[in-house]
C-alpha cells in the first residue's frame, strides 16, 4: 500500500541538491554524498511508529524529546548517536516543520559545498 507520507518527504527531500532515495521494505533513507540525512520508518522493529527521523546538533535530539515527548522520540540504535524521529501518526502533520527539520539534518550531512548551494538558492 502507497504511504502520502512518504511521498510527501520524498519531494521535501529530493529537492535537496544531490540528495538520493534508497528504500527496503516499508523504510526508506535518503542521502547525500553516500551519508544519510533523514530515515523514513514505519513499524521499525515492531515499535508502531511512523516517523521522520533526522541528525541533530549536540544535544538537540535530547531536548526535543524532553519538551514534546508526544511528538518526538529517540529512535533504536540511531538515538544515543544524535538522532531523534518526529512522529507522523499522530494527527495533522506539519509539512513546513517537517521541511524545516529534514533541511537541519541535510546540512549536517551533506560537503560544505552543497551546503553553500542551498543556502545561495534560498535566498
Amino acid at each position: 500500500m502507497k504511504d502520502t507520507r512518504l511521498d510527501q518527504l520524498s519531494r521535501i527531500c529530493l529537492a535537496l541538491p544531490q540528495a538520493t532515495r534508497e528504500d527496503k521494505g516499508d523504510h526508506a533513507s535518503f542521502r547525500v554524498s553516500n551519508k544519510v540525512f533523514v530515515y523514513f520508518l514505519n513499524n521499525h522493529h515492531g515499535d508502531g511508529i511512523v516517523s521522520v527521523c533526522c541528525r541533530s546538533a549536540l544535544g538537540e535530539n535530547l531536548d526535543r524529546v524532553r519538551r514534546e515527548p508526544e511528538r518526538f522520540y529517540l529512535p533504536a540504535y540511531i538515538g544515543p548517536r544524535g538522532w531523534f524521529g518526529l512522529r507522523l501518526d499522530r494527527g495533522v502533520i506539519g509539512w513546513d516543520e517537517v521541511a524545516a527539520i529534514v533541511r537541519q539534518s541535510y546540512c549536517l550531512a551533506a560537503p560544505r559545498t552543497l551546503v553553500r548551494e542551498l543556502e545561495k538558492n534560498s535566498t
